[in-house]
Formats: structure tokens, C-alpha cells, sequence
């Protein structure tokens, strides 16, 4: 009698990565408010010519920030789909379970390290 492999989380586990994900989201959209807030206080016409070029710069940053942080929300969010499906934590590649330390580091991930190395072998065209 071999041992079941596990296919799927249990809903208790589920649960406990949606609370993980939950509080990064929120955390997420706080510094997604923050970002904005920032770039709006940029756009000021208050700034001296002088000051123009560094303000360029800093505005392009922050927008980028911004970028990258709806980015990560659109993960976290797409992340909660996953948990609702009970689908989470199943690597897209390998069909297997991703382990819950990985998923507690990365709540959005979708690849297992060994689906990611597979993905990253077939873009280099191996």
C-alpha cells in the first residue's frame, strides 16, 4: 500500500494561505495609495525649473513602483481565485503541489521550483 499523494490543499490550509494573501493585498494596496499620493505630489506646479530634471526622474521611479505594485496585486488577486477554484498552491506545470514554505514566501506563485526550471529550460529553447 503506497502512500496517497496529495493533489490538492485541504480547505484548512487554503484558509490559512488566504489570510496570508488578504494581508499582503491590503498591505499592497496601502503602498499602492502611497505611490500615487507621492507621484500627484510631484505633479505639483509648485516644483522650481531647477528642480525639474531630478523631479523626472523621481516621478518615473514612483510610477514604476506603482506598476510593479498593481502588478503584485493583480497576482494576490488572481491568487484568491485560485483558493476559491482550490486550485492553489498546484504548480501549472508540473501538476503538482507547490510546498507551503514556497507558497508562504511567494503566496502568488504558480510554479513549483521544478516547474520553474522546466519553463525557464524550454524559453532558453533547450
Amino acid at each position: 500500500m503506497g502512500e496517497t499523494v496529495k493533489t490538492r490543499y485541504s480547505d484548512e490550509e487554503l484558509e490559512e494561505f488566504k489570510q496570508i494573501i488578504l494581508d499582503k493585498l491590503e498591505k499592497a494596496k496601502e503602498n499602492y495609495e502611497l505611490l500615487k499620493s507621492n507621484i500627484m505630489a510631484e505633479e505639483n506646479p509648485t516644483y522650481k525649473v531647477l528642480e525639474e530634471g531630478a523631479s523626472t526622474l523621481e516621478k518615473e521611479q514612483s510610477s514604476q513602483r506603482a506598476q510593479r505594485q498593481i502588478e503584485f496585486i493583480r497576482k494576490l488577486q488572481a491568487a484568491l481565485v485560485r483558493i476559491e477554484n482550490k486550485t492553489y498552491g498546484v504548480c501549472r506545470i508540473t501538476g503538482k503541489l507547490i510546498p507551503k514554505e514556497r507558497l508562504r514566501a511567494v503566496p502568488h506563485a504558480t510554479l513549483s521550483l521544478e516547474g520553474k526550471e522546466i519553463e525557464e529550460q524550454r524559453k532558453r529553447g533547450r
